[in-house]
């Protein structure tokens, strides 16, 4: 018996552990089901479900190719900007939030109560932000861009606070003794350990603005998502086709070009 199998051996055995979370979860999972209710799935809602198939398969061309301010290009244009000016927004603010959270900049208690208004700002939901701006600043992208900017600023300065924990403190020891100010120190020190994890951060959260900016315009905050409320309301599903589909070919292109940049800045390749 080689030392891998004695060390296997001298494992405490965890059968009654697993066997009661097996049976947790098949209870939760029983319980969940209960929940799922088939009497309102008629052959109406068979007939919707081709339809939206239909329209996906055959979508309106004139919609999908149209540069209007109705067309879906101007619309995806419209949701792209609401998400990065968002994004941008969210991030610069999020970054001296991230300061004051992390524990190894400023005193615990202090950080103890700016990581409570960050854990408060990210309990509450994009889409109730959403509503709430849109009753201060009324319908439109502008309501969108500052649900996006409150909504990122939580987020991300948790992952900032992340980062700036992680600091090598050696480098800034170095350059205090041989005598740097403290800006020189933020200038060499910490701003080239921290400003490719930054970008790449807000790069991720850009990729999840766009979807999230979608949604929003559901609720009327500007963006593609209003028209395609208004496109399955009314029945239109070639339409609500040609807003899918620009929806989806967007964000892949966004995801494969963020993945690209945010590879580049990270690794280097």
């Amino acid at each position: 018996m080689n030392t891998i199998e004695k060390q296997l051996l001298k494992e405490p055995k965890r059968t009654v552990q697993n066997v009661i979370t097996a049976l947790i979860l098949i209870i939760f999972i029983m319980w969940s089901l209960t929940a799922v209710d088939l009497s309102n799935f008629t052959t109406k809602g068979v007939d919707i479900a081709k339809n939206i198939i239909v329209g996906i398969v055959t979508p309106s061309t004139e919609l999908l190719f149209t540069f209007s301010k109705n067309g879906v290009p101007y619309l995806l244009v419209e949701t792209m900007a609401i998400a990065f000016l968002g994004t941008i927004v969210g991030a610069i603010l999020a970054i001296p939030l991230a300061f004051l959270s992390a524990s190894n900049i400023v005193p615990k208690p202090i950080a103890f109560l700016v990581r409570l208004l960050l854990i408060f700002i990210r309990t509450i939901p994009a889409i109730v932000y959403g509503l709430m701006f849109i009753r201060v600043t009324g319908p439109g992208p502008f309501a969108g861009v500052l649900t996006m900017a409150l909504t990122s600023i939580g987020m991300l300065s948790k992952l900032f606070v992340d980062v700036i924990e992680d600091l090598e403190v050696n480098i800034l020891e170095s350059l205090e003794s041989i005598g740097c100010t403290t800006f020189e120190k933020i200038r060499y020190g910490i701003i080239p350990q921290l400003s490719a994890m930054f970008m790449s951060i807000a790069i991720y959260r850009y990729d999840m603005n766009l979807r999230d900016a979608a949604i929003l315009g559901l609720v009327g905050a500007g963006g593609i998502g209003a028209p395609l409320i208004f496109a399955m309301n009314g029945y239109k599903w070639s339409e609500v086709g040609s807003i899918l589909i620009g929806l989806m070919v967007l964000i892949l292109i966004v995801e494969f070009l963020s993945n690209k940049i945010r590879n580049k800045l990270v690794r280097g390749y």
